[in-house]
């Protein structure tokens, strides 16, 4: 019941119209987008987000609830759907293993040393963050290929080549519904 609902919710908050949002209530968050359902209907489910939400729960990630925040912003920014997950999966394995109360699946503003990087309040600021931090610091100054961004995100020099696997696997994952899963047996 507990996964039906929370499915609910993220087809829900997934359908909303990107800019309608940002554009005039950037900071009112969930509360303008709930309040702005209620004004608009809404299209049918997006495929992406019920696909990586299943892809996360395969995982057993702790970030499968917000899959529709993922694809939100790499809407809202035009990324590619998969690569906030994917750089996800790389460092964190999904934020299974990220520093206590962090938030922070992606190792974002660590650097060498005792710094732990940067501290979200949630899963959603940091994806936010990471999203808006891939638009503007590396794909609007020019690194617009998984190569390129590796080459300034990370000291790995597989760092590309593993992100690219996620972002495959997240991208190739077949979603087998309970229908489909009635058929089969």
């Amino acid at each position: 019941m507990k996964r039906l609902l929370a499915l609910l919710a993220i087809i829900m908050f997934a359908s909303i119209p990107v800019h309608t949002i940002y554009a005039q209530e950037k900071e009112a968050g969930a509360t303008a987008v709930l309040a702005y359902r209620e004004k608009v209907s809404l299209p049918a489910v997006d495929a992406r987000v019920v696909k990586l939400q299943k892809y996360l729960e395969s995982v057993r990630s702790p970030m499968s609830a917000v899959a529709y925040h993922f694809v939100y912003e790499a809407d809202r920014l035009n990324l590619d759907w998969k690569l906030v997950a994917a750089i996800a999966g790389n460092e964190s394995y999904f934020g299974k293993h990220v520093p206590y109360n962090s938030n922070n699946a992606w190792g974002w503003a660590v650097w060498t040393g005792r710094n732990y990087g940067a501290a979200f309040e949630n899963w959603e600021k940091g994806i936010t963050t990471v999203s808006e931090g891939l638009r503007y610091k590396y794909v609007d100054r020019g690194a617009v290929t998984i190569e390129q961004i590796g080459h300034i995100y990370a000291a790995d020099r597989n760092w590309s080549f593993k992100v690219r696997h996620f972002m495959e696997a997240i991208e190739n994952f077949e979603v087998i519904d309970s229908e489909q899963l009635d058929l089969v047996s």
